[in-house]
């Protein structure tokens, strides 16, 4: 490759390449991996909305797609975290694991308004429900429209864009969420986690508040078939339920590949 007097670049043959193709590939390889990147953000997101659910039947179902989904991520500490809780879940006994679940999130809502911040919970959440009207996406009519599950999987099937920005809107209440899982000592802080991982680095100096100022701080796990205060219904857990075969990679569809 050589340069002609005007500044062209010339191959060995004496063809002129055109100005600003070294730039242009360049700008192709980046744009491939910003596809890339949102297609392991949008993963990321939709197995974290899976795995903090209940875990009843439907969970169980979506299990084996979301270990295989997670297991096709790049090696990191989104892929270890999400990959950890599929293991948990998959080898923990049902009843053990719904018990957990409701008393974990029966005393730390996954709602993010609940977390106290600035501004009223009900303009909060008109925002919120006006973001989703806007996109054309109907919240799950038993999640309330500021519910961590909600928020991801409407950033992960329907507007990463408007998405990301709920999820920095309401991150104040994600990140004590976290800090509260972990003191908990729940495997569940590792999924919030990489959540969390999936936003953009807080600027400078700037820290998270370590204040847990949830709205219902000693409230009682719901007792089966009762509304937790994240406002969504406590199933039964089923008996004789076999933990083998959980998170079998062999399950057929991927994760996100409906709209």
């Amino acid at each position: 490759m050589s340069t002609t007097t005007d500044g062209a670049n010339e191959d060995a043959a004496g063809r002129s390449a055109p100005h600003g193709s070294v730039r242009g590939t360049a700008g192709w390889l980046e744009a491939g991996r910003d596809v890339r990147r949102a297609h392991r953000t949008a993963v990321t997101r939709q197995a974290a909305s899976v795995l903090l659910g209940y875990p009843g039947q439907d969970f169980f179902e979506s299990l084996p797609l979301v270990a295989r989904a997670v297991a096709e991520l790049p090696w990191g500490t989104v892929r270890a975290a999400l990959h950890g809780f599929c293991e948990h879940a998959a080898t923990t006994p049902e009843p053990e694991l719904c018990e957990h679940h409701a008393d974990v999130f029966g005393q730390r809502s996954l709602c993010l308004t609940r977390y106290g911040g600035t501004s009223p919970r009900d303009r909060v959440l008109s925002e919120v429900t006006r973001v989703y009207a806007e996109a054309g996406w109907a919240a799950p009519a038993d999640e309330p429209p500021d519910h961590l599950r909600a928020v991801l999987e409407f950033a992960a099937r329907t507007d990463a864009r408007a998405g990301e920005a709920l999820l920095l809107r309401l991150r104040p209440g994600l990140d004590l969420l976290g800090e509260a899982l972990h003191d908990h000592g729940t495997p569940y802080a590792r999924v919030v986690d990489a959540v969390r991982a999936t936003l953009p680095e807080r600027p400078d100096g700037e820290r998270p508040a370590r204040r847990f100022a949830v709205l219902h701080p000693s409230a009682p796990g719901p007792p089966a078939g009762a509304a937790s205060p994240d406002g969504t219904r406590v199933p039964p857990p089923r008996s004789g339920t076999d933990t083998s075969a959980r998170t079998d990679t062999g399950a057929s569809g991927r994760l996100g590949d409906e709209p």
